[in-house]
């Protein structure tokens, strides 16, 4: 099958976590003889900023750790049927300009021969409604929502033809260590997020780590001076931005790793982990969460990963982790099964598949 992926950016993970996600999902396509080309706009917000950030050297693990991924970039003025080409599906991601989407349906609607879905990996359907609503989508054959949560909306706005496609681990690089090394202390990798988690993770986090003994080290971009203040007077060492492609070799230094959800998936979108749940998972590494309602299932809570339901439960259990390895041990060999199970991108190619099949997508058709 010939797919086309219109992303934000496949090379960056500068604060757009999607790129996870979609690397894994692109290799293991490929890895299955389908025909894939991404597609991202000149000069994407997060290729900038990582550029700024770490200069080309940057781009380097990625492009060793995905040696047969590539993405061409394209200009606002691009034809869409240019783009588009001889695709059999087509899938557009919501971090795109709104007059692009809207292109791209019309070609669809006006009698292109592939299918289109659009993509929604993030929470603003709740948060900003009326920034989603402005996509035109009347030329679709449906959405991929990251969660049932996100689904739901979609189905309340009048869609149909809805599939719930949760994120995933690319297994074939995050993995347990082939080598195991001394651990230490806690790690957490994640972006401050405008404030929409500044207290959970003072609570959850930073007040833990010093309160049970453990050293912290913070990966993430965009943390003010205020945020890296806080970072300080818990005695957190702030190491600024991690490519996603270093993330199993910095788990594979730590004891433990904690889940600090953004609010919004706290509260009115239960269900959706951040891709960090699965990453640090697949990577053989504990795992406590604050506060968080696996509404969906997902996971086994108490035996892939602990629990803390306040800052001093969160205590207690980065102590238990820290003095026990059987618990340790227990955690890690029961999220690595779930993983495994249910959660690579793998299991998440054939969830896509069988939704090509739905739309009899012209590919499969015809092999039919």
């Amino acid at each position: 099958m010939r797919i086309v992926y219109f992303t934000h950016s496949l090379a960056s993970c500068w604060n757009h976590g999607n790129a996870h996600f979609l690397r894994g999902v692109l290799r293991e396509l490929i890895a299955r003889g389908h025909d894939v080309r991404v597609l991202e706009p000149e000069n994407s917000w997060s290729l900038q900023n990582l550029l700024a950030d770490a200069g080309q050297a940057g781009l380097e693990p990625y492009r060793t750790a995905y040696p047969e991924l590539s993405s061409a970039e394209f200009a606002a003025s691009a034809d869409p049927a240019t783009l588009v080409g001889d695709a059999d599906l087509v899938i557009v991601h919501e971090w795109n300009e709104p007059s692009l989407v809207a292109a791209i349906g019309k070609l669809r609607a006006g009698g292109g021969d592939f299918r289109l879905l659009f993509h929604d990996t993030h929470h603003r359907v709740v948060s900003a409604p009326h920034e989603m609503q402005a996509f035109d989508l009347s030329g679709y054959d449906g959405v991929l929502a990251f969660g049932n949560t996100v689904a739901q909306v979609y189905r309340d706005w009048g869609w149909h033809n809805v599939w719930t496609w949760h994120e995933a681990a690319d297994t074939r690089l995050f993995h347990p260590p082939l080598l195991e090394r001394e651990r230490e202390g806690l790690v957490w990798i994640g972006n401050w997020g405008d404030g929409e988690r500044t207290a959970e993770l003072e609570e959850f986090l930073f007040r833990p780590a010093a309160d049970a003994g453990l050293s912290l080290d913070i990966y993430g971009v965009r943390y003010p001076d205020e945020a890296r203040a806080m970072l300080a007077r818990h005695g957190a060492r702030y190491h600024g931005w991690a490519p996603n492609a270093r993330a199993p070799e910095i788990f594979a230094g730590a004891l433990a790793t904690v889940h600090v959800p953004r609010r919004f998936y706290s509260t009115i979108l239960p269900g959706i982990p951040t891709i960090r749940v699965f990453e640090a998972l697949a990577c053989g590494i504990p795992l406590v969460s604050a506060p968080w309602d696996d509404a969906e299932g997902l996971f086994r809570p108490g035996e892939d990963y602990l629990v803390a339901r306040n800052g001093a439960e969160m205590t207690e259990h980065l102590r238990a982790l820290r003095d026990d390895p059987a618990l340790r041990a227990r955690l890690v060999a029961s999220g690595l099964e779930t993983i495994r199970a249910r959660h690579s991108c793998a299991h998440r190619v054939d969830e896509l598949l069988a939704v090509a099949a739905e739309l009899d997508t012209p590919t499969l058709r015809s092999a039919a």
